[in-house]
């Protein structure tokens, strides 16, 4: 039953992150981390990512844009590999205190702030990419700020999706092999592996059906508001905690 239900709750991250616009990482790691350690919640979203970007990298190969790829994805790796490795140097209560601050202040700023965007530039794309990449190594998540900043350069669709996936593909593969280094992944969990592979198609798929039925706004203002709730609920609970 446990294992089903994961399943089902890993589509379903799968499916908002794709309507939401901002990925899966956002919803399934503050949620994952109600049920599970935060050390297993790293490995199985660097997994789970790592099926949803080899997919995506396979599909729009085509449409990568290499240079901005590069501008991106080399401080993302670089930044990515320095946040998964202090991991395994800080206690989890620090990621988690900083996980919820930054949900908080990340809804707040997209409900306030809508159609927010970095300015074009090779500067703020090596920065946000950094960033970016720190916060996915560190947190388990930071795709959306790369996102932010990868919008303005108006490419389209297909390049978009084949760009950012290209970028987070190096990401979540060096996470998560620092993460297994680190013991984070717990053997007892290798049935979850399979059933991360099938959410992650899976899930993008319906996602990707659903965005022609639904106004991907008005979602995304729901899925905020959701963010910030799961945000503040981690403050509380940390509180209590400590």
């Amino acid at each position: 039953m446990q294992t089903a239900l994961f399943f089902l709750f890993a589509l379903i991250c799968e499916i908002l992150g794709t309507l939401a616009g901002f990925g899966s990482s956002v919803i399934f790691v503050p949620l994952a981390e109600f049920f599970y350690s935060a050390s297993l919640v790293l490995s199985l979203t660097s997994i789970l990512h790592v099926f949803s970007n080899t997919s995506k990298v396979w599909l729009f190969w085509k449409h990568i844009d290499r240079r901005l790829f590069l501008l991106y994805g080399i401080p993302s790796l670089i930044l990515t590999i320095i946040g998964a490795y202090l991991t395994g140097i800080y206690a989890f209560e620090y990621i988690e205190w900083g996980l919820a601050i930054f949900l908080i202040i990340f809804s707040m700023l997209f409900l306030l702030y809508p159609h927010l965007k970095l300015k074009a530039s090779n500067t703020n794309a090596i920065i946000s990419g950094g960033v970016a990449g720190f916060l996915a190594g560190f947190m388990g998540t930071g795709g959306a700020i790369r996102g932010m900043s990868l919008v303005a350069f108006d490419l389209g669709k297909s390049a978009f999706v084949g760009t950012s996936a290209a970028i987070d593909f190096g990401v979540d593969l060096s996470r998560m092999l620092i993460y297994f280094q680190n013991g984070f992944f717990e053997t007892s969990y290798l049935v979850y592996i399979p059933l991360l592979f099938i959410a992650s198609f899976l899930g993008s798929y319906l996602g990707k059906q659903l965005l022609h039925r639904i106004s991907q706004e008005s979602f995304k203002k729901l899925v905020l508001l959701l963010l910030l709730a799961i945000g503040i609920a981690m403050l509380v609970k940390l509180n209590s905690v400590s």
